[in-house]
């Protein structure tokens, strides 16, 4: 159910995001920029940050949700949360994640910025193939999937908040239902 609920959370952020993408493109509109003696660059700068800190917040709330989900099932069965496996787990789907974290930084610093999304789901796909080496083969399926919608939305830029909303929210959904159906539910 973890997958679910990160899901909903980028489903949730996403929505925010296009809120705060619209109130920026409507203060031009309104010469708001002009009254509060703001240049466009540090307004962008300030959309960025905002950007920046609900993504945090996002990938903090999935990442706390995943663990309750996780520890429970763990105390449920039996078994220790943290053991060989699953640190085998994390080490091989952090490497790709960091990565292509500090790229993805890399691109914000040098305005790249529709590069962004695509970058993210290509890295975070690529951590799912690689963390599935070590847990359900369903994984490698998810991480193809969001490689391939990652790889799409590189020929169509400019639509990075869409192909994120799918990547991360709707295909979050779908596999973390179809792994519950799957795996879960019978225990």
């Amino acid at each position: 159910m973890s997958g679910v609920f990160a899901g909903i959370y980028a489903l949730a952020g996403a929505y925010i995001a296009y809120i705060m993408l619209g109130e920026f493109a409507a203060s031009f509109r309104d010469d708001v920029s002009r009254d509060a003696g703001m240049s466009v660059k540090e307004r962008l700068f300030g959309l960025y940050v905002d950007y920046v800190l609900l993504a945090a917040a996002i990938l903090v709330a999935s990442i706390v949700t995943a663990y309750v989900f996780s520890n429970r099932k763990a105390k449920r069965e039996g078994q220790n949360l943290f053991d060989h496996t699953a640190i085998r787990v994390l080490i091989n789907l952090c490497i790709p994640l960091v990565a292509g974290g500090l790229f993805c930084l890399a691109l914000l610093y040098h305005g790249a910025i529709v590069f962004i999304a695509p970058c993210m789901l290509l890295f975070y796909g690529m951590a799912l193939i690689n963390a599935s080496k070590y847990t359900y083969d369903d994984i490698r399926y998810f991480g193809i999937c969001e490689i391939i919608l990652g790889l799409i939305n590189a020929f169509n830029l400019g639509n990075g908040l869409l192909y994120w909303s799918l990547g991360f929210g709707v295909l979050h959904i779908v596999y973390g239902a179809v792994m519950w159906f799957k795996y879960e539910k019978k225990s």
